[in-house]
């Protein structure tokens, strides 16, 4: 008998199913369980894609989960972004070229809508003849959590 989590997961597992043979990969439960992993954390690291990867493939290596990442981003099924100063991060959302916004100081990152207009965002001064297709932007700054504790920190200095 199914439960409801498996049927749940299944059209998103169908639709990964069709995009991996549409792009001539074979369907394999490490691929599945990376998609799932990168679905089930976003903007987890690829550290953090190993440690849930692991707990449904004990026996998956670190490094095939950085070559299935690699493919998966190839092929347009992840995307990975670098905060600054933090290793890669990876989510399933592609395709609307969102931004982030990342907390410098607990490494917080939100999902940003697009800055301006249509992908890619960002008209810049000067193409250089690129047909330009996305704009990556990062949002540095101080989450809510963290300028709340940086208030009471300070109230409790004085």
């Amino acid at each position: 008998m199914e439960t409801t989590a498996e049927t749940a997961t299944r059209p998103r597992q169908d639709e990964w199913t069709s995009h991996l043979r549409s792009h001539g990969r074979r369907v394999t439960k490490q691929r599945l369980a990376v998609l799932d992993a990168v679905d089930a954390v976003p903007h987890a690291t690829a550290e953090d894609t190993v440690r849930q990867v692991r707990s449904v493939l004990p026996n998956m290596s670190v490094q095939s989960v950085y070559v299935v990442l690699a493919d998966l981003a190839t092929i347009g099924m992840v995307s990975k972004f670098e905060p600054p100063g933090s290793p890669a991060r990876y989510e399933i959302r592609t395709g609307d070229n969102h931004h982030h916004a990342y907390c410098t100081r607990c490494g917080l990152i939100q999902d940003v809508p697009c800055a301006v207009g249509h992908a890619p965002c960002l008209t810049p001064s000067q193409d250089h003849g690129f047909t330009l297709l996305s704009a990556e932007v990062v949002y540095r700054g101080i989450c809510p959590q963290c300028q709340h504790d940086i208030a009471a920190d300070t109230l409790v200095a004085q």
